[in-house]
């Protein structure tokens, strides 16, 4: 039997969401803010939210409010959510309603929601990833409940979510993981207007029948004492066996889909009142009164909430606005790299030395290739930090990435540090979300640029907003390693430039080193750095076999190098007489075009400064504005198509912000305009720039 007080709080607080839900469609010009209500979802809302510890964690979804009551959050908290106001303790007026994020030592955390549909299964997946993996391997790191009980995860969503492809993959890692996590299904029969008979085959139920490891229960969620029962037998089972479970419960649609699509527009009345019989309100009711609550109590419970409701509305309404000075405030954390620091030269051995991946770095002293110098970043990383974990397509034992950029990583860390996962771009990518909200930090690949398409979602939706929409709490600390470019007839589906696709995305920074050095400090920023950032990394720049990159083999700087995001370097400078002379120009360029503008400087002798921008964003605009300035024509050189590019626009701020010293157009060479690179290596040969192409380019700039 469920105590009284237990049937009571939760009659209580149906009766505060009921209020709260008719207090906002009562003052719909004040709640102008689009909301969804949890009216018909309260018993199973409530149910769940009593069985959790502050140890736990949850993801709720945008109809998830009596979840957020039942966890101790006050209706005055929530509207302020709800009205965008400034001390809305979730996001600061920048999300919507039901959208929160939490961390206290009194509730569960709740990583940043996004209203992105089932898009919270894959961090949130990736969450009792972390757990596991703290419980497993650092255990002191783990934070238990009172009576040393483990952590358990809760991802809630409704039933219309589960037909997204990007649940599919997370399910797949919680039964092949055995993970601590309970997806508690909401099914109202409704995905908007499309009803449950138009859009699946199956419910969630017996949708998880197709995961074998995926311990499933079907409940009716509208009865508050079933909900509870089951969801106390889950959480409790999941506690003690770490394995995951899914929970379909079956609730009533009380409400509109949101205040912007009224019930009106799409549900027929036979369908509105089937719902209504199955309202967990009434239903409570007659049950403790069937225990013998008297009415008069269940009354005086009515009013106190609707009058608790009525005040803790207007406290909000009268509540400040956010200063319009914030708007720009949380989009990154701050980076502890500011400064260059560390030998960058290394130790001179006088002798060549083999790389794991078996190429012999030629030259005097212990010049390595840039693949080494990933390779060697992340093997001190590894070893001065146990937090940092890798993972990603073929990167484990067998092979250590297709390019060998992850050898002997898994023989020295171990096969739970540095493991393969399946071909799950938007896992790999959205499960960062979760893995660094537990402390983790994780290092993972994408294992060519133009596989990032898949997890592009997660990118956008979760990862580059977290920081910014959570104020601060939840930025994202992972760096995403994404071999990229064209190199030896890899053909349209391996040689793909994708920074302007990336450079698009707020929230994340964009870095492209084009030597080893640069490589290996730029590894140790990003990782130190507390913010998401993509490592672009040139398959021809790797080895060095294209002609011409030799000097992307360079000395390995010693462990305690660290060179800053954000700063760009001149790597060949033009004679002061040239420049004095007017006979000079600049290129502005990355990766594989600091080769071809080296090569094609050679032609002219003092007259060609070359600016490798090493970080896409930030960018160091005042070298760039600065180079510009001193020679007066530039030009910016990249592998990617020209129009609508990054190249493109850094050309327009280029010449906005330099248009008084220049003394020619801001000239751009790059691919030319197709949709893919050819796989022959002549036709790759003629769509790429080549020292050739940019010298002709040079000799147009100094004719000015």
């Amino acid at each position: 039997m469920i105590h009284p007080d237990i049937l009571l709080k939760a009659y209580g607080l149906m009766c505060t969401a009921g209020a709260m839900a008719r207090t906002y469609e009562a003052n719909r010009s004040i709640c102008k803010y689009v909301h969804s209500t949890s009216r018909g979802h309260e018993a199973i809302q409530l149910a769940t939210a009593f069985q959790l510890l502050p140890c736990d964690f949850i993801s709720p979804y945008y109809r998830d409010e009596s979840i957020l009551l039942g966890l101790g959050f006050s209706p005055y908290q929530l509207m302020l959510q709800l009205l965008a106001k400034a001390d809305d303790p979730f996001t600061g007026g920048r999300e919507y309603y039901s959208h929160p994020n939490y961390r206290g030592a009194d509730k569960p955390t709740i990583i940043h929601q996004s209203s992105a549909t089932g898009m919270q299964v894959i961090p949130t997946t990736g969450l009792a990833q972390g757990i596991q993996y703290l419980g497993d391997h650092l255990p002191d790191r783990l934070t238990r409940g009172a009576q040393g009980e483990l952590p358990v995860v809760i991802c809630s969503l409704g039933d219309a979510s589960m037909t997204e492809g990007e649940v599919s993959e997370a399910l797949q890692v919680a039964v092949l993981k055995k993970l601590p996590i309970i997806y508690l299904v909401q099914d109202n029969n409704w995905g908007i207007s499309v009803s449950a008979s138009e859009a699946r085959a199956m419910d969630a139920y017996d949708y998880a029948a197709g995961f074998p490891g995926l311990e499933r229960v079907r409940i009716n969620g509208s009865h508050f004492e079933e909900s509870y029962d089951a969801m106390r037998r889950v959480v409790q089972y999941v506690r003690q066996h770490r394995t995951p479970y899914l929970v379909q419960a079956r609730v009533p649609l009380l409400g509109h889909h949101t205040s912007g699509v009224r019930k009106e527009f799409y549900r027929s009345e036979p369908d509105w009142q089937q719902h209504l019989t199955d309202d967990p309100v009434p239903k409570l009711r007659q049950s403790l009164i069937d225990r013998g609550i008297p009415e008069q109590e269940l009354l005086a419970i009515e009013e106190a909430t609707s009058q608790a409701v009525t005040s803790h509305f207007q406290e909000a309404a009268a509540a400040a606005e956010p200063d319009v000075r914030t708007v720009a405030d949380h989009v990154f954390k701050p980076t502890p790299v500011t400064q260059e620091v560390g030998n960058r030269l290394g130790k001179e051995t006088g002798l060549p030395t083999a790389g794991p991946t078996g190429e012999l770095a030629l030259g005097g002293g212990n010049r390595i290739m840039m693949v080494d110098a990933a390779l060697f970043a992340i093997r001190e990383i590894m070893e001065d930090h146990p937090e940092a974990i890798l993972y990603g397509q073929d990167v484990g034992r067998r092979l250590g990435g297709v390019f060998r950029e992850a050898a002997t990583l898994a023989e020295q860390f171990g096969d739970h540090r540095v493991f393969n996962t399946a071909i799950q771009e938007a896992y790999i990518i959205g499960s960062t979300v979760g893995m660094s909200a537990v402390g983790l930090k994780p290092i993972v690949e994408v294992q060519f640029a133009d596989y990032i398409y898949p997890g592009f979602n997660q990118l956008v939706t979760e990862i580059s907003k977290s920081c910014y929409l959570s104020c601060g709490k939840f930025p994202v600390q992972t760096v995403i390693r994404v071999p990229i470019g064209a190199y030896g007839g890899g053909g349209p589906y391996h040689s793909g430039s994708v920074e302007t696709t990336l450079l698009s995305i707020k929230g994340i920074k964009i870095v492209y080193p084009s030597n080893a050095a640069d490589m290996k400090g730029l590894m140790k920023a990003a990782f130190l750095d507390p913010n998401p950032v993509i490592m672009l990394e040139h398959k021809g720049l790797y080895w060095s076999k294209v002609p011409g990159t030799e000097d992307a083999k360079m000395a390995e700087p010693d462990r305690d190098y660290v060179l800053p995001l954000g700063k760009g370097n001149i790597v060949l400078a033009a004679a002061p007489h040239t420049v004095e002379r007017g006979e000079s120009c600049c290129i502005i360029t990355y990766g594989m075009g600091v080769y071809w503008a080296k090569a094609a400087a050679r032609s002219f002798p003092g007259q060609v400064e070359i600016v490798d921008l090493r970080t896409l964003y930030p960018l160091d605009e005042a070298l760039v504005f600065e180079t510009v300035a001193k020679h007066g024509k530039c030009l910016v050189l990249t592998e990617e198509h020209r129009y609508n590019s990054f190249a493109e626009a850094l050309a327009g701020r280029i010449a906005k912000n330099c248009f008084t010293w220049l003394d020619a157009p801001i000239d751009i060479m790059g691919c030319i305009e197709i949709p893919a690179i050819p796989m022959n290596m002549q036709l790759e040969q003629a769509a790429l720039p080549d020292p050739e192409k940019v010298k002709a380019a040079i000799s147009r700039l100094l004719l000015f």
